[in-house]
């Protein structure tokens, strides 16, 4: 299936994952109200060490489950982590001083949760009366 992303990068000195984690529940709350409950889930990006998944609560059943999150009660926003040093290291940037970390952010699933869109296909399908509603 076909989706977009918005990507952010941010390399410095003294980098956390907990200044990832706070970036990106900043970045939720401003996008969908403070509040919103999030999770952080470990996964694997091969560019990225460590890195995770975070999701957002369905927002057709406050989390309890339903078909648009599967059951799950949680939907999945984006994908982000550390950067891997070896990343650093080809892009001419000294691992040992600096360190970043990265985030890709589905727009159409932000724009679903955003405008409580229930089936993410909508989106796709070119149904003019779904359209103009935007």
């Amino acid at each position: 299936p076909m989706f977009h992303q918005v990507e952010g990068m941010v390399i410095d000195k003294g980098v956390t994952m907990a200044d990832l984690k706070g970036t990106l529940n900043t970045v939720v709350e401003q996008l969908y109200g403070k509040g919103t409950k999030t999770r952080f889930r470990p996964h694997h990006f091969p560019f990225t060490e460590p890195s995770c998944e975070m999701d957002v609560q369905c927002h057709k059943c406050g989390g309890v489950g339903c078909p648009t999150c599967k059951g799950e009660g949680w939907i999945e926003l984006l994908g982000a982590g550390m950067i891997h040093p070896r990343v650093l290291e080809m892009s001419g940037i000294d691992p040992n001083v600096y360190s970043g970390w990265a985030f890709g952010i589905g727009l159409e699933r932000t724009a679903m949760r955003r405008f409580k869109i229930a089936d993410l296909r909508l989106i796709f399908e070119n149904d003019v009366r779904f359209l103009e509603q935007f």
